[in-house]
């Protein structure tokens, strides 16, 4: 039987590659508001974040997530992202 393959995605906090489905998916909507996106469905460009404080830092630092939208990010932004990613864990 054929081994189903796992969806592979980078955090753009520790740049690791792990499975979809234990990173956590950050969206920037065609309207330009950036929000998380616990589903995964939500219309837009997306990055990965694994589900702690400390990639959230980092991505926040490097300003990796406004070189992923290619927009800017403000402070706000990350401020909703911490307290969805403390309502997820």
């Amino acid at each position: 039987m054929k081994q189903k393959s796992i969806p592979m995605r980078k955090c753009v906090g520790c740049n690791e590659m792990k499975p979809k489905k234990e990173l956590i998916r950050i969206v920037r909507s065609p309207e330009g508001e950036i929000s998380a996106d616990l589903t995964g469905k939500k219309a837009g460009r997306g990055a990965y974040l694994c589900p702690n404080a400390e990639c959230l830092k980092k991505a926040e630092k490097g300003r990796r997530l406004e070189r992923a939208f290619e927009c800017a990010v403000s402070p706000e932004v990350y401020a909703s992202l911490s307290e969805a990613l403390n309502a997820s864990e």
